[in-house]
């Protein structure tokens, strides 16, 4: 089908975290295959890792053990794996662009600037005690997320078991920002969105949502599903299962595109307006 291009200016950007913001995918992988190979099992493959990335931890860790058959419980594995996590996490750093980008969003809603506002939230899968762990020394890069307009996988305004790849994070995202925009400001509307994503369910998230989605995946992802890119942006891979098709997108409709990594981002294409750094 011909691409949309006739698309309003972006008013909210939300953002996943691990894999996106920050460089945790490889981290994940290191503490996984170290519990593995404790086992005598075979290291994680990356046909494996796609499932379990976006998603909450316990339906993450479900499908592991699933493929691992490890000869410990679920318990005992979120319990070692929880002990790497708090070794290894606090040294987690920003990928590529994700500062600057962060930066550059945040300067449209200050004092003085006459371009539109660009909101933004965070819709992570973690749970809020991961999520301190990987963040407590980025509090610079993390200060533009207010904490209101912070959505975790715990969230107790999330309903249990609705995680990615079904909307609601990011539904529930976009409703944070909703109910605090300033007066006079017309609410955002879905497609007026930007989800900026790593992971295969997330990016069939933010097409469930309705939503515009960036798909920025780790290389090995990537080459993970060569030549059925177009079913990813698309949020047709299947990942949530059986789903009404019109939740999702089309092959090709230009609701969403691949990029490489953050640095550079197109703002104009989105219709965003960044202003020039003040002197």
């Amino acid at each position: 089908m011909a691409p949309r291009t006739d698309f309003p200016p972006v008013r909210a950007c939300l953002f996943d975290m691990d894999g996106l913001l920050l460089d945790t995918e490889d981290i994940y992988t290191l503490c996984v295959n170290l519990i593995l190979d404790k086992y005598s099992r075979p290291s994680m493959p990356w046909s494996i890792k796609a499932q379990l990335q976006g998603r909450p931890g316990p339906d993450a860790n479900k499908i592991l053990m699933d493929w691992a058959q490890l000869p410990i419980s679920s318990q005992e594995y979120a319990v070692e794996s929880a002990a790497l996590h708090q070794k290894l996490f606090p040294g987690t750093k920003p990928l590529p662009g994700v500062p600057e980008l962060l930066t550059s969003l945040s300067r449209t809603a200050e004092p003085g600037v006459e371009s539109p506002t660009v909101h933004i939230a965070l819709a992570t899968s973690s749970h809020m005690g991961n999520f301190k762990l990987k963040t407590n020394h980025l509090a610079d890069v993390f200060s533009v997320f207010p904490p209101h307009r912070r959505v975790v996988g715990d969230d107790s305004r999330l309903k249990p078991g609705r995680g990615k790849p079904l909307p609601d994070i990011f539904l529930l995202a976009l409703q944070t920002i909703n109910d605090s925009l300033p007066e006079g400001e017309a609410p955002i509307k879905p497609e007026e969105c930007l989800v900026f994503e790593d992971s295969v369910p997330g990016v069939e998230a933010g097409r469930r949502a309705g939503m515009r989605v960036v798909w920025c995946p780790h290389p090995m992802l990537k080459k993970e599903y060569t030549g059925r890119e177009e079913e990813v942006l698309a949020g047709r891979t299947g990942e949530a299962g059986e789903v009404d098709l019109h939740q999702v997108g089309e092959l090709g409709d230009g609701w969403a595109e691949y990029l490489v990594s953050l640095e550079n981002f197109p703002y104009e294409k989105y219709g965003m307006i960044i202003p020039p750094v003040k002197a």
